[in-house]
């Protein structure tokens, strides 16, 4: 008798469909054909990780860079990174990625005429705390034309991958700033179910402001369960 793999679920109800026709470039990134589970082998439980050692101090902060400071207006983005059951996740390597404030990353590929930052390349990592905290300071980035639709502007965002104890464990994900005026249009925030979109949504913090220097956002990431933070899909990442 023919045994065939295990097909790899998707949780419903948080997590973008792999192929949502308003968000064009899905049509050709997505897997053709359906998911396969494949078990863990030695290799992914043994294999080297990336280790604290790595993680550098200052890496956490984004805005100095080169010999001088980012232009822009500068944030401290925090929170805690949690299982299902709420409790903290340890030792859990995270990274960001971000234009800079003008809307534009450093990148060969991104030639939009917004100026880049010689001070800024938009990247940053740190390691969580024993209650699963990190933080990050950096500047709000800008909204950038990424040409999906008439008029098409990516609303302001830094994205987010979480690495576990292996380099075969990684989750992607997307942090908005509230109220922003381009949700309306943005078919990467609205490809989630309506009920999860909140999730990828940060809060101002307050308590989080620094006086007379940086104002406050949190954000907390869910892994799994009931809340669960949206992750895009794992076979691809977002520009």
């Amino acid at each position: 008798m023919l045994h065939l793999p295990p097909r790899f679920a998707r949780p419903e109800g948080a997590h973008p469909p792999l192929d949502f026709p308003d968000y064009r470039t899905t049509a050709l990134r997505r897997p053709a054909q359906p998911l396969t589970l494949i078990p863990q082998r030695l290799g992914e439980l043994t294999g080297p990780v990336f280790g604290e050692d790595r993680v550098h101090e200052g890496d956490a902060d984004l805005t100095l860079a080169h010999g001088g400071e980012a232009a822009g207006q500068r944030i401290i983005v925090h929170g805690r990174v949690l299982d299902g059951d709420g409790k903290p996740v340890p030792h859990a390597l995270v990274e960001v990625w971000q234009a800079n404030a003008a809307g534009r990353y450093r990148h060969v590929n991104d030639n939009w005429p917004a100026p880049l930052d010689p001070h800024f390349d938009g990247v940053g990592r740190c390691v969580t705390d024993a209650q699963g905290n990190y933080r990050f300071t950096t500047v709000k980035p800008g909204a950038y034309p990424w040409r999906n639709h008439h008029n098409a502007w990516r609303p302001a965002h830094i994205h987010f991958s979480l690495f576990g104890t292996a380099f075969t464990q990684r989750l992607v994900t997307q942090m908005y700033f509230p109220d922003d005026p381009m949700f309306f249009q943005d078919p990467i925030y609205n490809s989630v179910p309506a009920e999860a979109r909140h999730r990828m949504v940060s809060v101002f913090d307050y308590d989080a402001t620094v006086d007379n220097w940086a104002l406050g956002f949190r954000f907390d990431i869910v892994l799994r369960g009931r809340e669960a933070t949206p992750f895009e899909n794992e076979e691809d990442d977002d520009e």
